[in-house]
């Protein structure tokens, strides 16, 4: 067992489980709760474990497990740790994400540099203890008051069932100073008409199987729970009734936390953890609100070409779960009501770009890898460029249409990346030598330029110019910084040729001279700006980013 916190504080431990079904909110009931215990005077610190053996989220398949999200430091995690940056306005990373496969490679590591002694290594207590040794190091490197530990997946799986003895072992170890929250669901069948609490019963009586009784329940459904219901999961999951939370579908999720707080769970979690209790300063969250629910004068339709929209008979959000964010927040600052239509890059290929794209105020190409459905992205980028419709280019996007201005106003036919097409004869967009090294070797999983990387931004430029406006700039230096999340760059031996033309290269990266981001003269084209890195994931509901706000309001003149 490892050794817990000994200094004067005494960090406080929170756990959420979720239940019933995936997908259910408990990353944002978990960026909630640690907001409101952070505006409550409290330091919080969130960690999320994951279920799956992939040692970060980088390899998996979007359709399969939605956007990773990209932390400064280069870490591949799961959407909710981009929750916990954009509800906290704080940077997450490494010691925020741990994964099961994570886990199991410390352990085994450490077995193998005979750190156990001889000992014979077993799931409990070595596979419990770096758990927990996750947890209780993460509080000691942030000094927090409060570590929130989401546990992926749901109650009932075996795939998580270390995590939960991890967080029966910790309880047991510091009474008093640990809690259980399980968010659940309460399904109201349409035939019946009435919410129903067995699932959620049911999914209790699997905690309390594990030894874990939890202090709260937080009950998601399409309404507010009624008194009814409150008493039924009251008497059959052995809880008082205020212990009951309810949590209702909502028009934004930057609301649930003013839901939580409507219940005082805020104060019911300090009391219960023996802390002073205290209240939450949530006046600039509740502006926020306000802004999000008024009525817009103006309702703009921003058309998104991208690859990974599709899963079955159905569309998925989650794919591409930082960019509408991103586009929410700077619709929220600009006061427009915001429209997104998806269009599948493939169908653009096949039945033409004229069709499917039509007239939208703007148009974005997001990340993608290989090469489907990249001729339609193609298509998309000069069709936005031709049409003088705002454009903006996120990574792929970027590449991509630096593949369409050569071909275009360059006139190289069959001009691409080499990712696409390896012996084009114009490889504008390559792989530079150390990334080939690793691909030679099938190194996939982080080794791509990875997390936040400097770049100097050109004087005069309309790049520059966004930063400056929201101070995302050095103003004298023109340094900034972006994250990336890429192997593939601009190819420098064309520089010249597509500058001679009138394409603006307004950012190189400090470390090598790779092009980070390009851009159309306002003169030529209302709004066209490419860029290698990913402003989507540093973007926050009350700090949005430039580029964003920008390209939208660009959307809104045209």
């Amino acid at each position: 067992m490892p050794r817990l916190n000994s200094n004067k504080k005494r960090t406080k431990y929170i756990f959420v489980s979720g239940g019933v079904i995936s997908g259910i909110g408990k990353g944002i009931t978990s960026a909630s709760i640690a907001l409101l215990l952070k505006l409550s005077g409290y330091k919080v610190a969130p960690i999320k474990f994951e279920n799956y053996l992939n040692l970060d989220a980088g390899t998996i398949n979007p359709i399969e497990h939605g956007d990773p999200f990209l932390c400064e430091d280069g870490t591949e995690a799961d959407m909710d740790v981009g929750s916990y940056e954009k509800f906290l306005g704080e940077d997450m990373g490494r010691d925020n994400f741990v994964t099961m496969g994570g886990i199991y490679q410390a352990v085994i590591e450490r077995e193998r540099r005979f750190e156990y002694n001889g000992e014979d290594v077993e799931a409990i207590p070595h596979i419990t203890d770096e758990i927990i040794s996750r947890i209780v190091r993460l509080g000691e490197k942030k000094d927090a008051d409060i570590v929130l530990v989401e546990l992926g997946g749901t109650a009932g799986e075996y795939q998580n069932v270390f995590y939960y003895e991890a967080s029966r072992i910790l309880t047991l170890k510091n009474p008093g100073d640990v809690i259980h929250i399980h968010v659940s669901y309460v399904p109201t069948p349409p035939h019946l008409g009435e919410p129903k609490t067995k699932p959620t019963q049911l999914s209790v009586r699997t905690l309390n199987s594990m030894g874990i009784q939890p202090d709260f329940i937080i009950a998601r459904s399409e309404k507010y729970l009624d008194q009814r219901r409150r008493d039924r999961f009251a008497l059959f999951c052995n809880m008082s009734g205020d212990a009951i939370i309810s949590n209702p579908d909502v028009k934004t999720v930057y609301e649930v936390p003013l839901i939580l707080h409507q219940q005082t769970l805020d104060s019911k979690i300090q009391e219960r953890l023996g802390l002073p209790v205290r209240k939450p300063a949530l006046s600039d969250w509740e502006n926020l609100i306000k802004e999000i629910k008024s009525k817009k004068p103006k309702s703009i339709e921003i058309a998104i070409v991208g690859k990974y929209f599709g899963t079955g008979d159905y569309q998925i959000r989650d794919s591409y779960a930082a960019l509408f964010d991103a586009l929410e927040h700077a619709s929220w600052f600009n006061n427009l009501e915001l429209k997104t239509r998806w269009i599948d890059a493939e169908k653009v290929e096949r039945e033409g770009v004229d069709k499917l794209i039509g007239k939208p105020d703007g148009i974005i190409v997001p990340i993608g890898w290989g090469p489907r459905g990249a001729e339609g992205m193609i298509q998309a980028a000069s069709y936005a460029r031709e049409h003088m419709i705002p454009y903006l280019g996120l990574c792929y996007g970027m590449q991509l249409a630096v593949v369409g201005f050569a071909r275009d106003i360059l006139g190289w036919e069959g001009a691409s990346s080499t990712e696409n097409a390896p012996k084009t004869h114009y490889p504008v967009i390559h792989i530079i030598p150390a990334q080939k090294e690793m691909l030679a070797r099938r190194a996939y999983g982080g080794t791509m330029r990875l997390g936040s990387w400097d770049a100097i931004v050109k004087k005069g430029t309309r790049t520059f110019d966004f930063y400056k406006k929201f101070g995302n700039i050095n103003k004298s230096s023109g340094l900034t910084s972006e994250r990336h999340r890429h192997r593939y760059e601009f190819n420098n031996k064309f520089a010249k040729d597509f500058e001679s033309k009138g394409l603006i290269i307004s950012a190189r990266s400090v470390k090598e001279n790779l092009v980070e981001i390009i851009e159309l003269p306002k003169d030529i084209h209302p709004f066209y700006l490419g860029t290698q890195g990913h402003p989507e994931y540093k973007s926050k509901p009350l700090k949005p980013h430039p580029f964003f706000i920008e390209f939208l309001k660009a959307a809104s003149d045209k």
